[in-house]
């Protein structure tokens, strides 16, 4: 049950990852979160989630179908990748 989210571009700038989706999570109003107020709301709970990968992850903003994801180091291709599948698999509740 539910779908997985489709990521169509990926990119990084140093410390900086953006994450471009097929669905929104927030209307016009963005949200930035930190992992002291993660949960709650939709933008907040996928937070939660990627805050709980362990790799250094400070600071998410959420807006619409964008995730900008900030940490201490630069990002490397296995960080990314188990960004991109964590948030790739955020909706699905049941595996296939």
């Amino acid at each position: 049950m539910g779908q997985t989210v489709v990521i169509r571009d990926t990119v990084t700038m140093g410390n900086l990852l953006l994450i471009d989706t097929d669905r929104s999570f927030t209307g016009q109003d963005g949200q930035s979160i930190t992992p002291d107020d993660a949960g709650g709301s939709v933008p907040g709970l996928l937070a939660e989630r990627l805050f709980a990968l362990d790799l250094g992850i400070d600071h998410l903003h959420v807006l619409q179908n964008t995730v900008s994801i900030r940490r201490g180091a630069e990002w490397d291709d296995d960080s990314v990748n188990r960004v991109a599948s964590a948030t790739e698999e955020f909706l699905r509740f049941y595996s296939d």
